[in-house]
């Protein structure tokens, strides 16, 4: 009788690239599910949805994102502050224009990895976020991936 196994990636055998992606002019969205993919570690053959296998992202741009549509100005991002009546609100241009623009993609990549779980918590601890250019991950020699070009849908123009 033939049994079949299937193979469980262990801690100790993940092997972590590092990578940088160009945010200017991207839809948040599909960049935030790609993203969201390759810090849980789907995008590999070896995925076992209880280790952390995934890479480590660096986006910069963050702050020139696009949204489609009209939801730059009519979304609405909701949060509370633990007391009664203490509902906020805001929307994306918002966010975008004022003091911390990267919050934008963090949260939509955040609100894509499994909810309320220690391993997400650490899946979100390799994304790194940069509003400008440049960033300070050069010594781990990250490649970059052009996710504009892998689709036409990816790509807004300003």
């Amino acid at each position: 009788m033939l049994k079949s196994t299937t193979a469980a990636l262990k801690p100790s055998e993940v092997d972590k690239k590092w990578i940088v992606i160009d945010a200017e002019g991207v839809v948040v969205g599909r960049l935030a599910t790609f993203i969201a993919m390759r810090l849980r570690g789907k995008h590999l053959p070896t995925y076992t949805p209880h280790v952390d296998s995934g890479d480590h992202v660096v986006v910069v741009n963050a702050d020139k994102v696009v949204f489609t549509g009209k939801k730059l100005t009519d979304k609405v991002y909701y949060r509370h502050t633990g007391h009664p009546g203490g509902i906020k609100s805001t929307t994306p241009q918002k966010v975008l224009n004022g003091r911390f623009p990267e919050r934008v993609l963090e949260k939509a990549v955040e609100r894509m990895l499994p909810k309320e779980s220690p391993l997400a918590r650490q899946q979100m601890t390799h994304l790194r976020i940069f509003a400008g250019p440049s960033h300070t991950h050069d010594a781990q020699q990250p490649e970059t991936i052009d996710f504009k070009s892998m689709s036409a849908k990816n790509f807004r123009s300003l």
